[in-house]
């Protein structure tokens, strides 16, 4: 299904869509591995695995104890499918390298903790859809998406 995006809203055949999430990785015992090729090597892989998923990164950076990124996404892709995958592919790319900075803090085969966070973000806040929803049978509404606040 092609896309087109204008203003920050993805058009396909069948949808309109705005989907965003923030996700924060960290690495099994929060250890810091974060170094600056493990950095690199980890965005490469994230923006293959989005690319496969018809997903793309808005912004990602690391701390020396866990990655966050913000990823906009089509509504066929199920979160926990493309976190899962996200954490796979990057493991086995980082453990292919042997670094030492990261084979003194990791054993085995793990390189992420098996929890993660994941919160959906932008768009109006929850309060503002709120009223809209609420406002569909009022005879004097607006038509139309709802209206950001200002912040």
């Amino acid at each position: 299904m092609s896309q087109t995006h204008t203003d920050d809203w993805r058009n396909g055949r069948h949808v309109v869509d705005r989907l965003h999430a923030h996700i924060v990785l960290v690495p099994k015992y929060r250890k810091k591995v974060m170094t600056e090729r493990v950095r690199d090597e980890l965005r490469a892989s994230f923006e293959e695995v989005c690319s496969h998923f018809g997903a793309a990164i808005d912004a990602f950076e690391t701390d020396d104890d866990h990655a966050h990124l913000l990823v906009s996404y089509p509504p066929k892709v199920a979160l926990s499918r493309l976190v899962m995958s996200l954490k796979t592919n990057s493991a086995r790319r980082i453990r292919l390298h042997h670094w030492p900075e990261v084979k003194r803090v990791l054993w085995g085969d793990h390189f992420w903790s098996p929890s993660y966070s994941v919160v959906s973000c932008g768009g109006a806040p929850l309060e503002v859809v709120k009223r809209y929803v609420e406002s569909q049978r009022s005879p004097n509404r607006q038509p139309g998406r709802p209206k950001r606040s200002a912040p």
